[in-house]
């Protein structure tokens, strides 16, 4: 027998529960979901969206593939491709979610022409392979049914209003999305956008009709369903509600400042020397083992992602600026780079584990194991900026359970200085080199180590114990 695991995030659809059993995916559906998905996967659109990757690639079992630790529980059984990183969108840059919303849409339009139509309009049905969306809720498909598009509000919550919040009040939308995974009701997004801002694209029809309508429903008057048909959004004006929906969301833009670190390269205290130094460093230290999963934490423009992605299967690049992040997603994008995930993410404060008794939504490092952690030009902002000490540092490292390459910057580096600029004289008398490779040495064997040509900074590769 296997080990089999429930998912715990699907439990909230009874129709349907995913399941892992010896790293397969699988989905479990009752009678009634078996009935929707059969109706869906004979449709031009189940083939459409599969063939081009919009949808995971998912197949249903026949009775004897059943396996044995599920046999007999389900009406039906499907097995999807596996997603190599589940990410979050509270982890998203403001063009991912806003490609993902797009996604979202352009499948509902391709199954509304064969008569299906989707349950949910919600964010957490989405993920990511690398840079490219893909929808992973195969349960969410249903034949056509009279009425409004279910999923509307839940769509307008978990992706249109963060992309207006973004786009239309600078707001960076992460913080608020991790905060409320139900994502922002039309009433809090009216109450944020007053004054003029209710003329911008989408916000009558979208925020203020929904505040509007939410409101009499809660005193007692009409039903919210009747409001939504007599304003327009009538069964048989789905399709033209997901394309003004998905002209609104292309639409939209994020216009917010330069945060100081979009443009770190050009502005880091490295010598071209340094840096040649420090690619071959890398490079060499990355394309000594084998490499499925590699995490490149403190990411910045994602020039080492780059160079690592060459030797790994999949690249998880992490840094806390979400304008930095989304300069790396278009950028990969536009390169045609596959492999790496870039999301945002404060390591010091990283996503915890949310939902229902903590359980939904993974904690960041419960999410697998990386076979190599990248932490370069880190150390010093963890420590020096955030006052975390070395010894929790090189102990988190260790926990991560992957080879290491790690850089320690001295505090006379410029960068280091600049952090501590604001700091008490003498508040970091364990910050030195000779203490960190101490601590290194109690929890890795290091293989290799560089002191740049600057004498600042110096590299290491290690390997765990």
């Amino acid at each position: 027998m296997g080990l089999l695991i429930n998912e715990s995030g699907s439990f909230r659809d009874p129709a349907n529960a995913v399941i892992y059993l010896n790293g397969r995916v699988l989905r479990g559906l009752d009678a009634s979901a078996a009935e929707d998905f059969s109706v869906f996967s004979a449709t031009e659109s189940f083939e459409s969206l599969s063939n081009s990757g919009k949808i995971i690639g998912t197949r249903q079992l026949s009775d004897g593939e059943v396996p044995a630790e599920i046999a007999g529980r389900f009406s039906a059984v499907l097995e999807h491709q596996r997603v190599p990183f589940i990410s979050y969108p509270y982890e998203w840059s403001f063009s991912m979610l806003q490609d993902a919303g797009a996604l979202h849409l352009e499948i509902l339009l391709t199954c509304l022409e064969n008569g299906v139509s989707m349950k949910d309009g919600y964010s957490f049905n989405l993920q990511f392979q690398g840079v490219k969306p893909v929808f992973i809720d195969i349960g969410s498909f249903e034949p056509v049914r009279a009425g409004p598009w279910i999923g509307y509000r839940q769509f307008c919550q978990t992706i249109l209003y963060p992309l207006m919040l973004e786009a239309y009040l600078d707001i960076p939308f992460q913080r608020t999305l991790m905060g409320h995974l139900d994502g922002i009701t039309p009433g809090e997004m009216n109450h944020l956008l007053r004054g003029t801002r209710k003329y911008r694209k989408g916000v009558m029809r979208n925020v203020t009709l929904q505040a509007a309508t939410d409101k009499r429903f809660d005193r007692g008057g009409r039903k919210t369903q009747e409001d939504l048909g007599k304003s327009g959004f009538g069964a048989e004006l789905n399709k033209a509600l997901a394309k003004k929906l998905l002209k609104t969301v292309s639409g939209l833009t994020s216009d917010r400042a330069d945060s100081g670190w979009s443009a770190y390269r050009s502005t880091c205290s490295y010598s071209e020397e340094d840096r040649e130094a420090k690619e071959r460093f890398v490079s060499d230290a990355a394309s000594s083992g084998e490499i499925g999963v590699a995490w490149d934490l403190g990411a910045n423009d994602g020039a080492y992602s780059r160079l690592i992605a060459k030797h790994a299967t999949q690249v998880i690049a992490v840094d806390y600026d979400d304008v930095t992040v989304d300069a790396m997603y278009r950028s990969f994008k536009a390169d045609g780079i596959t492999n790496i995930l870039p999301i945002v993410m404060n390591l010091v404060d990283p996503s915890p584990a949310r939902g229902w008794r903590g359980t939904e939504r993974k904690a960041f490092t419960d999410r697998g194991k990386p076979d190599l952690v990248l932490a370069l030009a880190l150390v010093h902002h963890m420590a020096l900026a955030a006052n975390v000490p070395l010894v929790q540092i090189v102990d988190w490292f260790a926990d991560l359970g992957g080879r290491l390459i790690v850089e320690f910057v001295e505090p006379h580096d410029p960068m280091a200085e600049r952090l501590l600029g604001n700091k008490e004289a003498g508040m970091f008398p364990d910050y030195r080199i000779e203490e960190f490779e101490r601590l290194l040495a109690l929890r890795f064997e290091v293989t290799s180590s560089l002191k740049l040509p600057s004498g600042r900074r110096t590299l290491y590769a290690c390997d765990p114990r």
